[in-house]
């Protein structure tokens, strides 16, 4: 059953929404790059929508009643917001997740040094890239350097037009003649993902001139740090750049961080934009790790989201472990995250009924995993049916698919973890071509259709019989 193109049923008032959707967006990935400064985005936002800090509320021993709104700001790396429904938090929540760190690269902890006259950043990738694909072009470094006495510096360069950008070099094709020989996911080895970032020597007391002490020098200077602050630093290298409308018409974007950003923004969009008392609780988080496993203390594999969770719950009227239980057991989840787009360049990797398009609308998968479902959700069907009357019913574009040939590949999402509480949970999205490129490509019909598929759901998801 191949599905309609969404741009077809918009008029120019709808064409003008999704625009104005796809406008905010890209600011929000341009000022978005790491998932600390998507958290202070989130934040700043729930803040202006009258949401309060959850934390604040627990110390001041405050209750919950339908209607009020909450957030919570987790290490500056994960980021719930709810809104307290009319039905009993037992009843259960809707709940919208979505990850928003992204495959980049790291600064580590030891990195800075001086080979030929030019100063160096070691770094080690993060998460699913093709190493390749990130040499030969400007980059950007975002981050956090940790002072000792507490104090933290956050730098963002090589976004500004006046800033400087940073390089990894690749060898010419004259030189080529062996690297050229190598598999496509040896041409660059890890080790060789080195950052440039200076090349002018600085005398430094008696010693020789070096490149290193210049570049401390302007660290100390601009950023009041030190070399050993790198030891607690957490510093990303990503694209430098804005997003980018694409095409003669414009109706895609191409940007870095897509995965899953495009989530991400409308999922949280969708409940600070909720008008009202929702029939049942409603819930957007934004997590952290998902590119390497939604480990760790800020991942969906820790236990912030079920702490955050129990902390509600009590302020609401559900306490005790469990009533938790039944709050986590009785809520509905879309776990969104992106989808492969069909793409006719290598159309050999799709099974083409089973595929995602760009402009066909919000993306639902059964199940991901790889191969023989391994490390998959695997949606009931009677929670698919449920979804498929509120988007036809909403008017919302849909499609469905799996991610490539069964036997070629796959991948995961946060989806079974939350599953493991007996919630219904299933993965929706958006198609991006080149995931896990610095730069991916989503069409704004796509993005649009999932901002308003997260709306309906909100609004409309009951338990299921």
């Amino acid at each position: 059953m191949e599905r309609k193109n969404a741009w077809a049923k918009y008029d120019e008032a709808g064409l003008e929404k999704i625009e104005a959707f796809a406008k905010a967006y890209g600011a929000f990935l341009d000022a978005g790059k790491t998932e600390r400064e998507c958290v202070a985005q989130a934040e700043k936002a729930a803040r202006a929508k009258g949401f309060a800090e959850l934390k604040k509320l627990v110390k001041e021993g405050r209750k919950l009643a339908a209607g009020d709104k909450v957030y919570v700001n987790w290490m500056n790396k994960s980021f719930m917001a709810m809104i307290v429904g009319k039905a009993p938090l037992e009843a259960g929540m809707n709940i919208l997740g979505a990850h928003i760190d992204s495959p980049r690269i790291d600064v580590k902890q030891n990195p800075l040094y001086e080979e030929a006259d030019l100063a160096y950043l070691d770094t080690h990738y993060y998460g699913g890239i093709k190493k390749y694909q990130w040499v030969a072009q400007p980059l950007s470094l975002h981050g956090v350097l940790c002072r000792k006495d507490g104090t933290r510096v956050t730098v963002a360069i090589g976004e500004e037009a006046d800033d400087p950008v940073f390089y990894i070099s690749d060898l010419l094709p004259h030189l080529a003649q062996e690297q050229m020989t190598r598999t496509a996911a040896k041409a660059i080895e890890g080790e060789e993902l080195n950052l440039i970032i200076g090349g002018k020597p600085v005398a430094d007391g008696e010693e020789k001139a070096s490149v290193t002490a210049g570049v401390l020098a302007i660290l100390k200077e601009k950023y009041g740090v030190e070399e050993e602050d790198f030891l607690s630093a957490e510093l990303e290298i990503v694209p430098a750049g804005k997003a980018r409308d694409v095409g003669f018409d414009r109706s895609m974007i191409a940007a870095y961080g897509h995965d899953d950003r495009v989530c991400a923004y409308p999922s949280l969009q969708a409940v600070l934009d909720f008008e009202g008392v929702p029939a049942y609780t409603v819930c957007a988080v934004l997590t952290d790790k998902e590119e390497i496993g939604s480990v760790g203390a800020t991942g969906m594999n820790g236990r912030f989201f079920e702490n955050t969770i129990a902390e509600f719950a009590e302020l609401a009227g559900a306490s005790g472990s469990l009533a938790l239980r039944r709050v986590l057991c009785n809520s509905r989840m879309l776990s969104s995250d992106v989808s492969a787009g069909f793409d006719p360049n290598f159309a050999g990797a799709f099974e083409k009924k089973n595929a995602a398009f760009l402009g066909r609308g919000v993306c639902f998968n059964k199940y991901t995993g790889s191969r023989g479902k391994s490390g998959s959700n695997d949606a009931n069907p009677e929670y698919i049916a449920q979804l498929r009357r509120i988007l036809d019913d909403a008017d919302v574009s849909f499609q469905t698919a799996e991610l490539g040939r069964v036997d070629l590949g796959g991948g995961g999402t946060i989806a079974y973890m939350c599953a493991k509480f007996g919630m219904n949970v299933i993965d929706s999205g958006v198609a991006v071509l080149s995931m896990h490129a610095p730069y991916e490509v989503i069409s704004k019909v796509d993005l649009y259709e999932a901002y308003r598929c997260y709306c309906a759901f909100l609004r409309d998801a009951a338990p299921v019989d």
